[in-house]
């Protein structure tokens, strides 16, 4: 496979939905995982998300995520046609009650259609746990996941560094 090929297809039910779903692509883009980003309605043009969830292992992708606002068909369908890992963004939509029909829509697979589900409006976990689903297999990307945790932790550490420093406590003395 070509390695700038992209590895993980980013869709979504609307342009609306792009400013949430963006963020899965900037995570991407800073662990330099290759991807597509496109608009799929389940909705609206149904056929063009069959050819894409039909075609998509075929063409290098090895996980999909999936964002959409309102009934949010569209992960769980894609899911119903292809073999890869589905990863569902609920995005809290114009049309949408508080998210709660986006959400419960993704969540609520029938048995043998799993859907990974993230928070709503939660692109940026769908990135990192694309990245962590190609690094069960690719052992540099485990290791950019590795040092990224890494670096969480040491951000919370200098945060406990800082607020021991106005308010010190017996445990951060350890």
């Amino acid at each position: 496979m070509n390695t700038n090929s992209p590895r993980v297809g980013i869709i979504m039910g609307s342009d609306s939905d792009l400013n949430i779903m963006q963020e899965a692509a900037q995570i991407l883009e800073q662990f330099s995982v290759p991807f597509e980003l496109t608009i799929v309605s389940a909705h609206r043009t149904p056929e063009r998300m069959m050819d894409y969830a039909r075609e998509a292992a075929g063409r290098g992708i090895q996980v999909i995520i999936a964002g959409a606002g309102g009934a949010a068909h569209l992960p769980g369908m894609v899911a119903s046609i292809t073999t890869l890992p589905v990863i569902g963004v609920p995005i809290k939509s114009s049309n949408s009650i508080d998210g709660w029909d986006s959400v419960l829509s993704i969540l609520q697979m029938p048995a043998g259609v799993p859907v990974a589900t993230v928070a709503l409006n939660g692109a940026k976990n769908a990135g990192l746990l694309a990245v962590q689903i190609l690094g069960s297999a690719d052992s540099a990307i485990a290791k950019q996941m590795a040092a990224y945790k890494q670096a969480l932790g040491s951000a919370v550490l200098d945060k406990v560094k800082s607020v021991q420093e106005k308010w010190p406590n017996q445990f951060d003395e350890k």
